[in-house]
């Protein structure tokens, strides 16, 4: 990740495979009881991708002039499984790492592209939103 417009395309591609994950998970009868979070987290999910789009397009003319350096993506690529036919706990498990590695990418991004304050607070402000999804994941 060594520019701003692909950290935020690697944000977009992360948003839509955890919005297909929760997605899936919310039509997983095993996980009835937790429908409305999934749901929720699909919806939030939308929100993020449009979020991201915005900076995008509003910050476009930033893109070529911030090099990023020593930012990859590894750490932060996860491949959750289908959740349909899962046990519940399994795709709670899941849904906890995805979040977890969700809110570090997050927060490395928003160090990583500080020098464009509007863009930073952007990633912040999902960051959290994916931090605030870890706790609810912790108390089902």
């Amino acid at each position: 990740l060594n520019n701003f417009g692909s950290i935020l395309n690697f944000a977009e591609g992360l948003e839509r495979q955890h919005l297909a994950f929760y997605e899936g998970a919310a039509r997983n009868p095993a996980c009835a009881d937790l429908t409305d979070r999934f749901q929720q987290f699909a919806k939030d999910g939308h929100k993020h991708i449009k979020t991201i789009q915005r900076t995008r397009r509003e910050n476009v003319t930033e893109m070529i002039l911030e090099p990023i350096r020593d930012f990859y993506r590894a750490p932060y690529t996860l491949a959750p499984a289908d959740p349909s036919g899962r046990t519940l706990a399994a795709v709670l498990e899941e849904a906890r790492q995805m979040e977890q590695t969700a809110e570090a990418f997050y927060q490395a991004a928003m160090e990583k592209i500080k020098a464009l304050p509007e863009v930073a607070r952007a990633l912040k402000t999902i960051g959290k939103k994916r931090a605030a999804h870890r706790q609810m994941l912790a108390q089902p």
